[in-house]
């Protein structure tokens, strides 16, 4: 009888041993974001947690956040900005961006991708997501060495009761499962 509840326990062990590198992958991470300063250390990534940090220069550190900075209220917009924006008024024909003239229709698309330029220049936004996956990608990048390491210990424990097996059966130690439980 026992050595039956030692062959059903040795055959769970193994079980979860293979289960276990597929359930490290389907594992969800937290994820802790910090923008950090200077030369600040980055808090180390924990077993259930990934900390992602993104650098911002020491001048930042006391200042209004960049995404706060900016506003659309005309009264901010500088006169140079304003004086600007009269020039293009009552143009007409190539780059005009105006329905009248030939060739109008050409100088919209250079608008619209000078103020995409602009725009992507401006954006204080930090790229977190590029940092969440890079970080994803260096834990997920052992899962496979894991796996093969724990096969390897799985196979060795299945190679050694194997042996076991094989050297009772020879010294006839071994009971047959049919016999009755005493």
């Amino acid at each position: 009888m026992m050595k039956r509840l030692i062959a059903v326990g040795f055959s769970a062990l193994t079980l979860a041993a293979w289960a276990a590198p597929a359930a490290a992958q389907d594992q969800d991470y937290k994820v802790n974001q910090l923008i950090i300063y200077g030369d600040d250390a980055c808090p180390q990534s924990t077993a259930g947690e990934i900390t992602v940090c993104a650098r911002k220069a020491e001048n930042e550190r006391y200042r209004i956040p960049e995404d706060l900075r900016l506003s659309g209220d005309p009264a901010n917009k500088a006169w140079t900005e304003r004086v600007l924006a009269y020039e293009t008024v009552g143009a007409t024909g190539t780059n005009s961006c105006s329905p009248v003239g030939m060739g109008g229709e050409f100088g919209c698309t250079q608008k619209l991708l000078a103020a995409a330029r602009g725009e992507a220049k401006e954006s204080g936004a930090d790229r977190f997501g590029e940092l969440i996956a890079k970080a994803r990608e260096e834990r997920l990048s052992t899962v496979d060495a894991d796996a093969a390491e724990e096969q390897g210990r799985v196979e060795q424990l299945e190679k050694e009761h194997e042996e076991r097996k094989a050297a009772e059966a020879a010294a006839g130690t071994v009971e047959s499962p049919d016999d009755p439980v005493q």
